[in-house]
């Protein structure tokens, strides 16, 4: 496959990339252009690879994807052509300040969904009542709105919200979730969306609520923990990218 003249490692991690643009689109997790996943390009730069401003995620290329450095630089710009390097400001604020505070994060990805927003608005946060939500027990970080996020100043904030866990509901805002790998970021934004949804339908019913105990909790959260968890991840990322083959353009372009 042509590189464009990128590394071969930059432009696998674009593909990838791409691909988990195309994938978020599949599911309907998109906001139009806005919301951003991003990834770290290996080497001593502390570059990453983030949207171009005004692509929809289902026709995102490698090729679209925009290199910055950690003043939410464009890095290699063509002066001739401006607008292939325009970046969402609010989207440089939180993932410039997760890449940077989080060595062993590879990949941010940031949504806004119905079911997201909905739950990021509940002041009880993440209930325990699924499967999908018991991965996250005791492992769910939680920031408070401040707002768009313009104010570079809030990065630290943020960092230390998160702290070492990988998922994180943004208050009155959405969600948030990393990875060591794009397949692993994209595991924990699909079980943290899935949770979510259920949540609604959930209280929906106007019931009351099973709430499993606090030692069977710890034993799920534990289990989606286990050395096995890695080739779960693989096999659904290779699941993910069947869904999106054969669309209108190559992500891989």
């Amino acid at each position: 496959m042509e590189t464009q003249g990128y590394s071969q490692e930059e432009w696998a991690l674009r593909c990838d990339l791409a691909a988990l643009y195309r994938v978020i689109a599949h599911f309907r997790w998109t906001d139009m252009i806005f919301t951003h996943i991003s990834a770290r390009v290996p080497g001593p730069e502390h570059h990453f690879l983030i949207n171009r401003y005004g692509v929809l995620f289902d026709e995102m290329r490698a090729s679209d994807l925009v290199r910055i450095d950690s003043e939410g630089r464009p890095v290699n710009a063509d002066a001739a052509h401006p607008e292939r390097y325009l970046v969402n400001p609010a989207g440089f604020t939180i993932h410039s300040a997760i890449h940077m505070a989080r060595p062993d994060v590879v990949c941010v990805v940031h949504t806004h969904t119905p079911a997201g927003a909905a739950v990021s608005a509940q002041k009880q946060g993440l209930l325990p009542i699924s499967q999908h939500a018991l991965k996250y027990y005791g492992h769910l970080a939680y920031h408070d709105y401040e707002g768009i996020a313009l104010d570079l100043a809030e990065r630290d904030r943020l960092v230390n919200d998160l702290g070492p866990h990988n998922a994180m509901i943004l208050r009155n805002h959405g969600l948030l979730a990393c990875g060591k790998s794009i397949p692993t970021a994209f595991q924990e934004m699909y079980f943290l969306e899935r949770a979510c949804e259920i949540q609604l339908r959930a209280l929906a019913g106007g019931v009351e609520l099973n709430i499993p105990s606090a030692r069977v909790c710890e034993i799920t959260a534990a289990q989606y923990r286990s050395d096995e968890i890695e080739g779960v991840t693989a096999l659904q990322w290779q699941a993910a990218l069947r869904m999106i083959e054969g669309g209108k353009t190559d992500y891989r372009t």
